[in-house]
């Protein structure tokens, strides 16, 4: 589950900062200065991108057996700037949680 996990987390730090330079540089420049290259050009990207990252988080889902509730409020993440960032520091934390209780108990000499 270790390389799912690492996938999710590229992908995620990587929608989130597209999408922020989207809605932050992106959609004033288009609204405001007429020019809507950079939304042209960093559109297109994210959507490609989103498309990865909701396969990256089906396939971490799958593997950490979440309820369809989570899996789905992790996949919206990718779509409000700054959440994504959130939902992959809680994805680690779920995903390292159960990890820390599997791990075998130091043997007394």
């Amino acid at each position: 589950m270790g390389a799912a996990l690492t996938r999710y987390r590229v992908i995620a730090w990587i929608v989130g900062v597209v999408l922020i330079l989207l809605v932050v540089i992106g959609m004033p420049l288009k609204y405001a200065f007429d020019n809507p290259v950079v939304v042209e050009t960093i559109g297109p990207a994210h959507g490609f991108l989103y498309m990865v990252y909701l396969v990256a988080a089906f396939d971490l889902s799958r593997r950490a057996d979440w309820p369809l509730k989570r899996m789905l409020l992790v996949m919206l993440a990718g779509t409000v700037p700054f959440v994504s960032f959130y939902a992959e520091r809680r994805v680690s934390a779920w995903v390292a949680a159960p990890q820390e209780q599997r791990s075998p108990e130091p043997v007394a000499s």
